[in-house]
C-alpha cells in the first residue's frame, strides 16, 4: 500500500528515531511511504491558539498536495494528526469552510482521501504480513501501550477504536509476541510542552504515568507520538532524582518494537539515541546479541 508520508517538523529533530524506524520497517511490510513534496508545518500546537482559520489552512495545504497525488496522508505525530483530522472534519462538514480554505491555499481540497495515523496504516496494511515475517518473537516482554490524549480524542473526528481503552498498540504488542500490560494511564495526558514551560504542572503528569507503568509491572512503554516519547524518555532522570529512586523504563516507538521483531538492527531503528538505556533490556531478554548493545542508547 502506498501513502503520502507527512513526517512533520519533529521527525527530523526530537522524533528522529520515529522517522528512522518507520522508514526501516515499512518496506518489510509492503508499505510504501512517499514523503509529501513541499510539505509545510501543520501549525501544531501554536496556530490554533492564535487563529482558527490559519490552524485549518496550514494542514489543508498538506492534505491538498496529498489529494493531488491521489493518496491518503500517513501521519506519525499525534499532534500533526489531530490538526489534520480537525481540518478534514471541518471541510467535510461545511461547504463554506471548504471554499474559504481552498481560496486561502489556492488549490482544491475536498477531503476525498482520509487522513490516517501511521499506527492505523500499520494495523490496516500489514498485521498479517508482520506475523509471517517475525524472526525474533518478543516473548516475555511486558510492555505498556501508551496512547496519550491526542490519538483518541476528540471522538467526533479521531478514529481510535476506543477513546477510553484503545487497543491498537496492544494488538501490535501481541502480534510481535510480547505481553501488553493492563494499566490505568494509557490515555492520560503527558503535558505536551508543559514539563518544559511549566514544570510544576507538567512534571507530575509525566511522573504519574511512569509510576503507574512501573506499578503495572511494565518493563517498557510503547508510544506512537514524538512529544509523548520525548517527555517519557528524557524526563526520567530528573523525576527519579526528585523521588530519590531512579526510573529505568525504556521507551520505544511501536515501529521500533516491530523492527526488533523483524530482526532489524537497533542502530538502524535509532534505539541507540534514547536517553534511557533502551538496548540493555533487549539484550537481557535475548532479543539482540550483546555485541549490538555497544552503543547503549542511554544519554541521560
Amino acid at each position: 500500500m502506498k501513502y503520502a508520508y507527512y513526517p512533520g517538523c519533529s521527525l527530523s529533530a526530537t522524533g528522529l528515531e520515529y522517522n528512522m524506524s518507520s522508514q526501516a520497517v515499512a518496506p518489510h511490510l509492503g508499505i510504501e511511504l512517499q514523503e509529501l513534496p513541499e510539505w509545510n508545518c501543520c501549525g501544531a500546537s501554536s496556530a490554533h491558539l492564535q487563529d482558527h482559520t490559519l490552524a485549518l489552512a496550514l494542514p489543508a495545504r498538506n492534505l491538498a498536495i496529498g489529494e493531488g497525488l491521489g493518496l491518503s496522508l500517513a501521519i506519525p505525530c499525534a499532534a500533526c494528526l489531530s490538526r489534520s483530522k480537525a481540518t478534514e472534519h471541518a471541510v467535510r462538514s461545511s461547504q463554506e469552510t471548504q471554499s474559504l480554505i481552498e481560496a486561502l491555499i489556492d488549490r482544491p481540497y475536498t477531503a476525498a482521501y482520509p487522513v490516517k495515523s501511521l499506527l492505523e496504516v500499520f494495523i490496516e496494511s500489514s498485521l498479517d504480513i508482520l506475523q509471517d515475517k517475525i524472526t525474533t518473537p518478543l516473548t516475555g516482554l511486558k510492555a505498556a501501550a501508551y496512547y496519550g490524549c491526542l490519538q483518541a480524542r476528540p471522538t467526533d473526528y479521531m478514529d481510535m477504536d476506543d477513546p477510553e481503552k484503545p487497543q491498537t498498540i496492544d494488538i501490535i504488542i501481541e502480534a510481535v509476541g510480547a505481553d501488553p500490560v493492563d494499566w490505568a494511564h494509557k490515555t492520560e495526558c503527558c503535558g505536551n510542552s508543559h514539563p518544559t514551560s511549566y514544570p510544576k504542572v507538567g512534571g507530575p503528569l509525566v511522573n504519574r504515568i511512569l509510576q503507574q507503568a512501573e506499578t503495572s509491572g511494565a518493563e517498557c512503554i510503547i508510544c506512537a507520538c514524538p512529544m509523548c516519547f520525548a517527555n517519557l524518555d528524557m524526563r526520567q532522570k530528573a523525576l527519579g532524582q526528585e523521588r530519590d529512586r531512579p526510573f529505568n523504563l525504556p521507551i520505544y516507538y511501536f515501529t521500533q518494537l516491530i523492527g526488533i521483531a523483524l530482526g532489524i538492527s537497533p542502530k538502524t531503528l535509532g534505539i541507540d539515541k534514547h536517553f534511557v538505556n533502551a538496548t540493555e533490556l533487549l539484550v537481557q531478554k535475548g532479543f539482540i546479541p550483546k555485541a549490538e548493545s555497544s552503543a547503549k542508547g542511554g544519554l541521560a
